[in-house]
């Protein structure tokens, strides 16, 4: 049993409504949840999910209800969440499929961090077109016709290293928003922004922008 397995299979049952959890084979656990049908959860392990691992998981576990990348530092590739939504599978951390478990929405639950910010985005009648090319990394196109990619940053207050190291990964971005609702970019995240050539600021400053143009 890989380690990942072991360490979720604790937690989830400690998750309110789950009466037991078991591992299948491989990656992959089934859940058993009060008044809801058994959930079979697969918990990968990988830095980088994209569309072919995605459908090499879907292969290997046809009946899979979700696919958790377990490492915080887990990036999802567009091309995976497209594919795993067009399959009525959720998708997300082991934060979002403890949450689908507790709600009952396992099968259409998206990661629990860029919920939020995914549906503002997709809901701004200033916005016509989303490109989700990774799951924090957007190229939207406004109705003027012009084109941003926008990245997001989930830490409380982000510093210059954040910034630059969302550049770094992702490549160049004309917005780098911080999407937790709770803190505020320090001085030297914005002035990194600068440096590189991308805004920093919150959705306030970012709704702005989009109806600008």
């Amino acid at each position: 049993m890989n380690w990942q397995v072991k360490y979720a299979l604790a937690n989830i049952l400690e998750t309110r409504g789950v009466t037991s959890a078991e591992h299948v084979r491989g990656d992959a656990i089934r859940i058993t949840v009060r008044d809801q049908p058994d959930v079979v959860a697969v918990i990968s392990a990988s830095y980088m999910i994209n569309a072919g691992s995605a459908a090499q998981y879907h292969e290997e576990f046809p009946d899979m209800d979700f696919l958790c990348g377990y490492r915080k530092e887990c990036v999802w590739e567009g091309g995976a969440i497209r594919y795993i939504e067009e399959n009525n599978i959720g998708w997300g951390s082991a934060g979002t499929l403890g949450s689908a478990l507790d709600s009952g929405n396992v099968n259409t639950a998206t990661h629990k961090d860029f919920f939020f910010s995914d549906r503002l985005i997709r809901q701004d009648r200033s916005v016509t077109t989303v490109i989700r090319e990774f799951d924090r990394i957007y190229s939207i196109t406004l109705v003027n016709g012009r084109t941003l990619r926008v990245g997001m940053i989930r830490e409380y207050e982000p510093i210059a290293d954040h910034v630059r190291t969302l550049w770094d990964k992702f490549g160049p971005i004309d917005i780098a928003w911080n999407i937790n609702p709770h803190g505020n970019p320090t001085r030297k995240a914005v002035e990194a922004g600068q440096e590189l050539g991308c805004k920093v600021m919150k959705w306030e400053e970012l709704k702005v922008l989009l109806k600008k143009g």
